[in-house]
């Protein structure tokens, strides 16, 4: 896992990526940036962690709009819960998730 730093909304983040994953993780800030600068653009939010939820909120409304993938079975064990193909675990979710909150620390928690 390597590290690369990237600017959110004019913000440094250093963020952990897997190797070989640069240039997709690059592509995804690209996207959230976007989103986030034309909403505190539009002028109606500039609280930064509301901007950040109304981002993933309109990022997350355009993947649903994709056609569902197909489940993958499960890793291990009988017990687990099938997962779409191309979505992280949810141990991942929830540590992306920490890292949010810690970062936005100044500004509150996102969830």
């Amino acid at each position: 896992m390597k590290q690369i730093e990237v600017s959110i909304m004019g913000q440094s983040y250093l963020l952990g990526c897997p190797d070989g994953g640069e240039e997709r993780l690059r592509q995804a800030v690209t996207q959230v940036d976007r989103e986030m600068c034309a909403i505190r653009d539009s002028g109606k939010l500039k609280a930064r962690e509301r901007i950040a939820v109304l981002a993933a909120l309109n990022l997350a409304y355009v993947l649903t709009d994709r056609p569902a993938a197909p489940a993958v079975a499960p890793a291990s064990g009988e017990g687990a819960a099938p997962q779409a193909a191309g979505l992280p675990p949810p141990e991942y979710i929830d540590n992306l998730i920490q890292r949010l909150d810690h970062a936005l620390d100044n500004d509150g928690h996102l969830i």
